[in-house]
């Protein structure tokens, strides 16, 4: 589903998402978020539109995907006054930790949240710049509930229609809502 987004915010931050053919590899349109952080007012429309989504899912935890989903949800808790749980690429963090592998389009990926983070009583948002094969997202859905919480919901800035993440994660999302800011 595509979260509500007034015209004009969603207007700014498309005008702020640079294309950029051919990486990192030929054939490939590469969706460049940077012009849009750089920008105060697109990234506090989308920082609004995120902690307004925490509130609609009830969250009180956000977990940001390494790495663009870091510089997104980190001012999201901040703002929502809740907790930020980092989800890394294996061997980031230190002492004890959750791993889930999963399936890329050429082998595996691990992915690691540090164990003590979540709990039973959690309800948890994801956040990510884009959704694309819904990877990452279904193996953090995976550690968020082995750590004994609740998922609250996805939240993406970008979703790419043309590649199969929404419908990898519809089993994965167990009903939680998942909402995409932009779709291309």
């Amino acid at each position: 589903m595509t979260a509500a987004l007034p015209q004009s915010a969603r207007e700014l931050l498309l005008s702020r998402i640079r294309d950029v053919p051919d990486y990192p590899k030929p054939g490939v349109m590469f969706k460049d978020i940077t012009p849009l952080l750089a920008d105060p007012k697109a990234f506090a429309a989308l920082t609004d539109a995120l902690v307004e989504l925490a509130g609609r899912y009830g969250a009180t935890k956000i977990v940001g995907l390494e790495a663009r989903g870091f510089i997104l949800a980190a001012p999201v808790a901040v703002q929502a006054g809740i907790g930020f749980v980092p989800v890394r690429k294996a061997g980031k963090l230190p002492g004890a930790t959750l791993a889930q592998s999963y399936e890329l389009e050429y082998g595996t990926a691990e992915i690691e949240v540090h164990a003590e983070d979540l709990s039973a009583g959690d309800r948890v948002m994801v956040i990510d710049d884009v959704l694309a094969t819904g990877g990452t997202a279904g193996a953090s859905l995976e550690l968020i509930r082995r750590a004994g919480a609740e998922v609250a919901g996805v939240a993406v800035l970008m979703e790419l229609s043309f590649l199969p993440g929404r419908k990898r994660l519809d089993g994965a999302l167990g009903g939680a809502p998942l909402d995409a800011l932009i779709v291309v």
